[in-house]
């Protein structure tokens, strides 16, 4: 078996050298027998660009900083120029600073430090602007440093897993340093170059850097199932990178017919491809195609696309260009942030002062997404930070912050907390939203902040601690013996305005029935009185019909507690064009379940007199109902059996 191994090894490197010496025959003045024959063509003051994340071509970065160790004074004052690296980057360490200085257009953590402590330099810059900095040069380069595929017999190869703005620095730069590997998957799209390209090849293979995000936990996992409330079957997704977008993904595996447009190729996509849940189906532009720039992932993602016909690399200025972003219909952008203020702002590249991340494709997939029929753009992110300690909803975005997205980029904010739907909302509006989803310990600082900013009413009320805290796992989604699809939950802190527009559509009838009284004004001071809940002793459950962006109440039930006889005040009320449709049905149900968990015993209720609907639906659900007359009004009571 050894003998047999050994010999298939022997084989193949054979074959490797073979290949080798038939594509130096063809093309030796690409070859040099050393790397620092390579090296010596770098001039003082060069600007020197890297190619792209995973496609870091590691074994050049690392022959050139050997070189340099050798010969220190070979050049000086070089520019390292890249979108982001993954690798340790040694070129920021302080023995180098009088041969390099790095300028990044997106800090990862290998970088973050560098650039903290001035040792490194930030560019904030969207990308789809980068490959026109490049052709003006404005953003001059000299020499490029980059890894393809193996030549094929016409010395065609591929930039594989990095496009993005590779294929212009080719062009700008005067000296071009590839590294053929073996280990480069092929991928069809903008990735194809010619030996003419290249200046000299250094042959190395070796395995490709792995992107790899942890398993996500119960929090992304809770983010991801409200996105997934939000994504439409058919529709096209970018998704960017992190643990959270990843946790996303996962939450799509029900979606059927989505489409993929984005910047980063991942391992989630991947999966849902394999799955048949991005199938292309039904993009309007590249229909049949998964469109990306670059990937990061797992060695079983590189081997997915390698030479798979339903993926293509198009360069960044394409896959990033809003305008055309924007004529995917149902685009749905997916991003995540540092904070998000209460005013709907995001920095996702700075904490104060300090640079963390950049700009990035960000803001082109939101504002792209934002001008696309029916898009969407999500922020999606936990609701603190530091182990708890931070809320990363904050009343304004802190001093020295990069305002990433502005008020207008985002549609929706989503945390493990739920949703808040912010287009098109008042700051006011926006405010409460955003609040209703942040940590539950601190919301009170956020409502007391809130105030003394004057960005919501000054006598907002709330209620502090766990009595106050939103009960997430009381939502349900119902359809009535009609059809009509409705979320019950219970009421929320920012709900007001959607009870306002309730209680101003229903009918003098109706509202005579709900309050015993012809009112006709339901002012702040009373609609607050609902949604400011102390779940122990109130309950009030909204009947909600979910639109694109836009829910309205179709039904409302509430109950109070009486803890001396162990059961509640309950009313309803239905908007009229949904009753008879099931409504009050789907919220006695539901009130009743959580009445039953409580340890209630049942209902009382006072009804008017003539009001026999609310008789036969409390029979209907089963309940043992009792009723005396006091002056046109019944005393009703309504027991649990």
């Amino acid at each position: 078996m050894q003998d047999s191994l050994t010999m298939n090894q022997d084989f193949h490197a054979k074959n490797h050298i073979a290949f080798w010496d038939a594509v130096r025959r063809r093309w030796p003045e690409k070859f040099r027998d050393q790397e620092r024959f390579v090296f010596q063509n770098i001039r003082p003051g060069d600007r020197i660009f890297i190619g792209t994340g995973c496609g870091e071509p590691q074994y050049l970065v690392a022959s050139l900083l050997d070189y340099v160790k050798g010969n220190p004074k070979a050049f000086l004052d070089a520019e390292l120029i890249n979108i982001v690296t993954l690798g340790v980057a040694p070129y920021t360490d302080e023995k180098f600073k009088d041969n390099f200085r790095l300028n990044s257009f997106f800090i990862g953590d290998s970088t973050r430090h560098a650039v903290n402590e001035a040792g490194a330099d930030y560019t904030p810059v969207f990308l789809s602007a980068l490959p026109d900095l490049i052709r003006s040069k404005r953003i001059a380069l000299d020499v490029a440093l980059i890894q393809t595929t193996l030549p094929d017999e016409d010395g065609n190869m591929n930039l594989g897993i990095s496009v993005d703005i590779v294929r212009e620095a080719l062009k700008a730069a005067s000296l071009v340093i590839a590294q053929p590997n073996a280990s480069m998957p092929t991928v069809a799209g903008d990735g194809w170059i010619g030996m003419d390209n290249v200046s000299f090849l250094l042959p190395k293979d070796e395995p490709m850097l792995e992107y790899i995000e942890s398993v996500p936990g119960e929090i992304a996992q809770k983010i991801g199932q409200f996105v997934s409330r939000i994504v439409e079957d058919g529709s096209t997704i970018q998704v960017g990178y992190g643990s959270i977008p990843d946790a996303v993904l996962y939450g799509l595996a029900g979606k059927k017919h989505l489409g993929v447009h984005t910047e980063l190729f991942g391992d989630g996509i991947a999966e849902l491809m394999r799955t048949g849940v991005i199938d292309n189906s039904q993009k309007s532009i590249n229909r049949g195609l998964s469109i990306a720039t670059f990937c990061m992932g797992r060695r079983a993602t590189y081997e997915f696309i390698n030479g798979n016909p339903a993926v293509e690399f198009r360069t960044i200025d394409y896959t990033n260009n809003p305008l055309i972003i924007a004529q995917n219909r149902g685009m749905t952008a997916i991003n995540s942030a540092l904070e998000v203020d209460l005013t709907g702002q995001a920095t996702a590249e700075s904490l104060g002062h300090s640079f963390y991340s950049g700009i990035g494709g960000q803001a082109d997939f939101m504002r792209g997404a934002a001008l696309a029929p029916g898009g969407r753009s999500i922020v999606a992110l936990p609701a603190t930070a530091n182990r708890g300690k931070v809320s990363r909803i904050v009343p304004f975005l802190r001093e020295g912050a990069g305002v990433t997205l502005t008020r207008g980029d985002i549609h929706y904010v989503v945390t493990e907390y739920g949703l808040a739907y912010l287009h098109g909302k008042s700051i006011r509006e926006r405010a409460m939203d955003l609040i209703a989803i942040a940590h539950p310990m601190f919301r009170h600082w956020l409502i007391e902040e809130a105030k003394r900013l004057h960005l919501i009413y000054p006598d907002q009320a709330f209620i502090p601690g766990i009595k106050g805290e939103y009960p997430a796992d009381w939502e349900v989604q119902k359809s009535t013996r009609t059809g009509l699809k409705l979320l019950l939950r219970p009421v929320r802190i920012s709900d007001e305005p959607l009870l306002k527009d309730f209680f101003y559509s229903l009918s003098e009838e109706s509202m005579y029935q709900r309050f015993i009284s012809v009112r006709r004004d339901i002012p702040h001071e009373v609609l607050q009185k609902f949604v400011a809940v102390d779940y122990f002793q109130k309950m009030v459950l909204v009947a909600v019909q979910e639109g694109n962006g836009k829910d309205w109440i179709a039904g409302l039930g509430q109950y109070a507690v009486n803890s001396d006889t162990y059961t509640a005040d309950i009313a309803l009320a239905v908007r009229d064009e949904c009753q008879n449709q099931g409504v009050g049905a789907e919220l006695l149900a539901h009130l009743t379940f959580l009445a039953k968990k409580q340890g209630l015993l049942g209902f009382t209720a006072e009804v008017l007199v003539g009001n026999e609907p609310v008789f036969r639906l409390f029979r209907a659900m089963g309940f043992a109902v009792s009723q005396r007359n006091e002056a046109g009004i019944f005393e009703m009571r309504a027991m649990f059996k």
